[in-house]
């Protein structure tokens, strides 16, 4: 049985280990949405990808679903190289990049199916129920 973790719906700070995952844009132009609030907790206004501080940014407003999952891919591979870390991942791509919840958590799936300990997705991303993105009875 899949561990159900879940990221809080409202993060208004970061214990030392905890990485705020957020959805920007390619130029790291951090100016709304989780992004600005992401420069709170040091992202880059200018790097649009990875880790910063205590954020890592997952570029959601220039394509595709299917252009957006290696940058997940990434962040997943990111997680199993840092266990000590944990990943509060916000609803990516669900806010000004205009995407919904049932397009954006199949590109999580593996965090579920590999038990991805320190991956924690929002709610929303539990609740989809779809054949690549199983939600938990």
């Amino acid at each position: 049985m899949t561990t159900h973790r879940t990221s809080p719906k409202w993060i208004s700070s970061l214990k030392k280990n905890e990485i705020f995952v957020f959805g920007s844009n390619l130029a790291g132009f951090h100016g709304g949405g989780a992004a600005k609030l992401a420069m709170k907790w040091g992202a880059v206004w200018g790097q649009g990808v990875g880790l910063q501080g205590q954020t890592y940014a997952i570029p959601t407003m220039f394509g595709t679903v299917e252009e957006i999952k290696p940058f997940v891919d990434e962040l997943l591979m990111f997680a199993k190289a840092h266990p000590e870390l944990k990943l509060l991942v916000t609803e990516i791509g669900c806010g000004i990049a205009g995407f919904m919840p049932e397009e954006i958590a199949p590109l999580f799936k593996r965090a579920i199916d590999e038990n991805i300990e320190n991956v924690y997705l929002p709610e929303s991303f539990f609740s989809v129920k779809t054949p690549n993105c199983p939600a938990e009875e």
